[in-house]
């Protein structure tokens, strides 16, 4: 099935990078899930001030994925980071229920950003290991991601620590891009 992607994938979309923007709020475990994508394993990390940048190569097919600050004073500078985003990889922590709201009210401003648009949403319900936390059903309700029309979605229990569930969002974000690609291609979006 990879291969099937991979070859897809760049007829599709030649040898240009796919760019994903990793967000959510601060300490949702973005960083430690770019770099487990990237490296195959923890790394000991800092709270993000500004953004990490790396290529992310899966299945043969390489991604530019943008890892933004999630600290309250950071978020609205994500928008500079907006154009030319394929896919949008939303990091919730779902032991933090204290914060789910706020978590909720960001995500459904990034996607009425209109540079948007057309971008894939991957949210990734993290922390699954933590006592509490919120298993997908609840996040997706908590998030209102009933509410999400006309754009590809889908949401992943995750635990970055263990690497659970990163690969299966990553699978899926990959097939929704080329989806997503071979759609506009041939002129089926109606908007």
């Amino acid at each position: 099935m990879g291969i099937v992607f991979t070859r897809m994938f760049s007829s599709l979309f030649g040898n240009k990078e796919a760019r994903i923007l990793v967000l959510g709020l601060d300490n949702a475990g973005k960083t430690t899930i770019l770099y487990r994508l990237q490296m195959g394993e923890v790394v000991s990390t800092i709270p993000t001030i500004g953004f990490n940048v790396e290529t992310v190569q899966y299945n043969n097919i390489k991604f530019q994925v943008w890892d933004l600050g999630g600290q309250t004073s950071i978020r609205p500078y994500w928008r500079c980071y907006f154009p030319n985003t394929q896919a949008i990889i939303y990091v919730v922590d779902s032991s933090d229920t204290d914060r789910i709201a706020i978590a909720k009210e960001e995500f459904h401003s990034i996607l009425e950003e209109d540079e948007l648009k057309g971008a894939i949403a991957l949210i990734l319900a993290n922390k699954q290991d933590l006592p509490g936390a919120l298993d997908a059903a609840a996040v997706t309700e908590a998030l209102e991601l009933h509410k999400i029309k006309n754009r590809q979605w889908a949401i992943f229990r995750t635990c970055a620590i263990k690497g659970e569930g990163l690969f299966e969002g990553m699978d899926c974000q990959m097939s929704d891009l080329v989806y997503v690609r071979m759609e506009a291609s041939i002129g089926l979006i109606v908007e």
